[in-house]
């Protein structure tokens, strides 16, 4: 009769020690695919091999630097192995809570690339790991507009994404842009085929809609409005010709909606397709100085203090994204007060002096308020340049 993986571990710590003992063990846990076991077993294994106790709390604050450099490699290790053995079998999320402090993505992105998406369960936990733990943002955003629609889409930009720095959103509004200006398109055109007989020639959203008064009557509409607005509103932080072109064609379609339907937004969009017309005009370079008047007096009017700062914050990234960071960074250092908490939708002003060139003003104003850090950073900036 063969001996059991009990006797066989047994057998091993009475002849070998204990280090054998746990290697036959963690032989055992890999064969059985135990992994949780297995990366406690390695764990010993790893404590044992530097002379620590089996079950040290890993936290090393006694240790010697090199010791505890030691110590931390062979837990990345363990991380690793066992991170990497889930990710084989497809249990991507588990296999991604090993991996995480081990800080490499790529494996995580080849195990999501070959996942089986057909299957309910892995493709909750792709999204996961990919969208919210921040692997691969674009592809599980793309994957929730997918398969879980665009109203859930819209609910995770707003609860998770939307405080994030533009450059983080970019991906993500451009996804949800394009999804949106899609299926908006495809139904004004299904429903002007069945209305007329023949699909439309014009090659735009704007363009297809302008004549047809109809496709608004009695309060029509063809896409979930407050999706629209969203979608809209997110699509501000991009760059893309093509995308605010995208962004500009939602525009024309928002304004023939019933007033009903044209929700309102903070200052200085209250006027909800309109301004955003003007904001998108302005980013392209058209209609720019009426835009521009618009944003401007919305700014001039704003009280930061009781409204927030997005309406200064708007004039003055429209101001850097037009190829005015100077001016830009005139206007941030006048009407942004000290201590004021601002939204991040604006350039520091650190940027705004870099792209500008102009260090001096930021030092003039850094010495102004004995900000004696800043002062020198801008001086050490200068010099840099």
């Amino acid at each position: 009769m063969s001996a059991s993986p009990y006797d066989e571990i047994r057998s091993a710590l009475d002849e070998k020690g204990a280090e054998a003992a746990l290697e036959r063990l963690s032989d055992q846990l890999r064969l059985e695919k135990k992994h949780y076991e297995l990366f406690e077993s390695l764990k010993m294994l790893a404590r044992l091999r530097l002379g620590l106790p089996l079950l040290y709390n890993d936290i090393g604050d006694e240790l010697t630097e090199e010791k505890r450099n030691q110590l931390e490699d062979a837990l990345i290790e363990v991380c690793r192995e066992v991170g990497t053995l889930l990710l084989d079998e497809g249990r991507i999320r588990e296999g991604w809570y090993y991996l995480r402090p081990v800080g490499d993505k790529e494996p995580v992105l080849r195990a999501i690339q070959e996942a089986d998406l057909q299957e309910e369960d892995t493709l909750d936990d792709v999204i996961e790991v990919a969208l919210h733990e921040g692997v691969d943002p674009e592809l599980g955003f793309g994957l929730l507009l997918e398969h879980h629609g665009t109203c859930n889409a819209i609910t995770t930009y707003e609860q998770q994404f939307s405080g994030l720095p533009p450059a983080k959103q970019k991906p993500l509004a451009a996804k949800l842009l394009k999804h949106l200006h899609e299926e908006l398109t495809a139904t004004v055109k299904a429903d002007i085929s069945h209305q007329e007989g023949s699909d439309p020639t014009e090659p735009t959203l704007a363009e297809i809609i302008e004549p047809r008064e109809y496709l608004f009557n009695t309060g029509g509409y063809h896409v979930d409005a407050s999706h629209l607005a969203a979608t809209v509103r997110f699509a501000r932080v991009l760059d893309d010709p093509e995308l605010i072109r995208l962004a500009l064609d939602l525009t024309a379609y928002g304004r023939r909606l019933d007033p009903q339907l044209q929700y309102e937004q903070p200052v200085p969009f209250t006027d909800t397709y309109p301004h955003n017309a003007l904001f998108f005009q302005a980013l392209l370079g058209e209609n720019y100085e009426a835009a521009m008047k618009h944003f401007r007096e919305k700014a001039e009017a704003s009280d930061i203090r009781r409204e927030g700062s997005l309406a200064i914050e708007t004039y003055i990234s429209l101001l850097a994204r037009t190829g005015k960071a100077s001016e830009a960074l005139d206007v941030a250092l006048r009407m942004i007060p000290e201590g004021v908490h601002t939204m991040g939708i604006a350039p520091t002003l650190v940027e705004l002096s870099n792209a500008s060139g102009d260090y001096e003003k930021l030092a003039a104003f850094c010495q102004k308020r004995n900000d004696m850090l800043g002062f020198i950073t801008s001086l050490l900036q200068s010099k840099a340049r």
